[in-house]
């Protein structure tokens, strides 16, 4: 799966790493519908960490589709409220 850090590049990941970023992008939802923009915050961080960490940089010539985009974790509940419309910021992936 390859996932942008938005401002910084894209990152390919493997299936592992897009399950936990599944789970982190459902309780940044959840941040979202409770208007907590600090616990928000703290989620985007994580997800950008995991990308980063556990992800391989793709050349910036690179021009593959992102599957997911990661936000900067300064985003605002108001512009997380337009990116988070219909299925979050990962996509639920295939069944295998």
């Amino acid at each position: 799966m390859i996932v942008r850090v938005m401002g910084e590049g894209q990152f390919e990941i493997d299936e592992e790493v897009a399950k936990g970023l599944g789970e982190i992008d459902e309780q940044a939802e959840q941040a979202l519908e409770a208007g907590d923009q600090a616990r928000l915050s703290e989620l985007l961080r994580r997800m950008g960490d995991a990308v980063r960490t556990n992800g391989a940089r793709l050349p910036d010539a690179d021009l593959s589709p992102s599957e997911a985009i990661i936000p900067p974790d300064d985003l605002t509940l108001d512009e997380a409220r337009e990116l988070f419309e219909g299925e979050g910021l990962i996509p639920d992936l295939p069944a295998a």
